[in-house]
């Protein structure tokens, strides 16, 4: 249980809470839709899933090309999330295996949200 909870720290580090969202134009709307499906995802309910993955879609393509290659990690790592199928052990070892590239990707998303659209995100 307590590397499913590291999992869904992985991922909500991607976006966690923003506040204040500036500039950047449609990227910086999206943001806000992303952050509320990433807060209330849950990796065990596909519901839950088709939505984070939905939203995670729509961003990396409005996303700026500096920031493509790492919507691309998260996008894979959502669909290996969601062939899962919410098994712990399958989202554990998900989270073994991608969990460092996940970081990475959700640092630099993090760094840009605030420097461009002056999004804080929380865990980045």
């Amino acid at each position: 249980m307590r590397k499913l909870a590291a999992l869904a720290a992985v991922v909500t580090m991607s976006v966690g809470t923003l506040t204040a969202c500036s500039g950047g134009g449609d990227y910086c709307g999206e943001l806000k839709n992303y952050a509320e499906a990433v807060k209330n995802a849950d990796l065990k309910d596909k519901a839950s899933v088709d939505k984070l993955q939905g939203e995670a879609k729509k961003l990396s393509k409005s996303a700026p090309d500096d920031l493509k290659d790492d919507y691309k990690v998260v996008l894979d790592y959502i669909e290996n999330a969601k062939k899962a199928d919410g098994d712990t052990g399958k989202l554990t070892e998900l989270n073994k295996k991608d969990g460092e590239k996940m970081g990475t990707a959700s640092s630099a998303i993090g760094k840009h949200a605030k420097d461009t659209c002056k999004v804080t995100v929380e865990g980045s």
